[in-house]
């Protein structure tokens, strides 16, 4: 997104507009990886489990609300962004789940 200064500001949006849906359609055309994300999540779920093992319900709950709310909140900016159906939820599970893609 580089401009120039002297560039009018309507053909800057313009330009502006056209790379961010060439951004997009690249992004939609990509293969999701979950690998991470499945790392990701089998970490949370014995954390979860272990939570609930040693009796510390209010944790549990706590960390639960916390995962669901990310989950909602990434599944409702895939939608927004323009995607449907299995492909928004895997965007949002790997934005959920997909820290561990570092490791």
């Amino acid at each position: 997104m580089d401009f120039d200064e002297n560039e009018p500001q309507s053909v800057r949006e313009e330009r502006f507009a056209a790379e961010r849906c060439e951004r997009r359609a690249a992004r939609k055309a990509a293969p999701l990886d979950s690998r991470g994300a499945h790392l990701g999540a089998v970490i949370v779920t014995v954390a979860l489990v272990l939570l609930s093992w040693y009796g510390k319900l209010a944790a549990l709950g706590v960390v639960s609300g916390v995962l669901l709310l990310w989950f909602a909140a990434a599944l409702a900016w895939a939608y927004a962004d323009g995607d449907q159906g299995r492909h928004a939820v895997q965007r949002a599970y790997n934005v959920t789940f997909g820290w561990t893609d570092g490791f």
